[in-house]
């Protein structure tokens, strides 16, 4: 009953800083962003809710997994997943640096 708990929660917790920086930038996406120069290639911004959503879910499940097989807070568990939230932490800043601030040089 625990794990499926664990699971959960470690698989929703990417979800929280993308969706606080999503809801704080959400006036600036549609206007700033759309007046930016792209490449041919760049997808929709209707895609980017899709990719963010199956990346986050992948990387938050992922993070249960490695918890799990390292037997939780363990000492062996301590790098991946301290990797793993620096990189967390970076992308949630992302979004509010980059839509926030119009900083095109992050």
């Amino acid at each position: 009953g625990r794990m499926w708990a664990y699971s959960v929660g470690f698989t929703v917790l990417p979800h929280v800083g993308g969706f606080l920086g999503w809801f704080l930038n959400r006036k600036e996406i549609p206007e700033w962003y759309e007046k930016l120069k792209k490449p041919s290639w760049c997808p929709s911004r209707r895609m980017f809710p899709v990719a963010w959503t199956m990346l986050y879910t992948g990387m938050g499940y992922a993070s249960y997994l490695v918890w799990n097989d390292l037997g939780g807070c363990s000492s062996k568990a301590m790098v991946p997943l301290g990797l793993y939230g620096a990189q967390l932490v970076l992308n949630w800043a992302w979004p509010p640096l980059f839509f926030g601030a119009h900083n095109l040089n992050m």
